[in-house]
């Protein structure tokens, strides 16, 4: 079963559009800044065997996408910038649980890490060029897919 990056990204961005949080979903890492409001971006961060869950006729792979949830740092009232971030983080994270096979695409959301970072979100700050700070929370989202590699003699 070969890797189907755009059916467990389309997950990805399903699950943010039905959360009705964000006003933008991009299918692609930002280049520049996506404007106001909530935005969510989803794209590859990291592919990789799992040696602990594959068998001798195929590999296990790990498919980490990562996810970025962006709100200009200078939104009204700031006070509820933080909020607002984790509020859009919480609801990622609660879906991509409760969709724990991503629409039976995969084996698995490695929840709590059993091949590497679990799901998570992690806070900080973006500069883009031209001066506008975005405070974000990046979202590593991994997926344990069965046998994506044959081995062979």
């Amino acid at each position: 079963m070969p890797l189907d990056l755009l059916t467990y990204r389309n997950v990805a961005i399903s699950h943010a559009m039905a959360t009705g949080l964000f006003g933008n979903v991009l299918a692609h890492e930002p280049v520049s800044a996506p404007g106001s409001g909530l935005t969510a971006a989803f794209w590859v961060r990291h592919i990789a065997p799992v040696p602990g869950a594959s068998g001798l006729q195929a590999t296990t792979g790990r498919l980490e996408l990562r996810g970025l949830l962006l709100l200009p740092a200078d939104t009204e009232p700031q006070d509820d910038v933080d909020t607002a971030l984790t509020s859009a983080a919480d609801a990622l994270l609660a879906a991509y649980s409760g969709d724990f096979d991503f629409g039976s695409s995969v084996r698995c959301v490695d929840l709590l890490g059993a091949h590497g970072t679990g799901l998570s979100a992690v806070f900080g700050y973006l500069n883009f060029q031209g001066g506008t700070t975005y405070r974000v929370a990046t979202l590593t989202i991994p997926l344990i897919i069965n046998d994506v590699w044959g081995q062979t003699a």
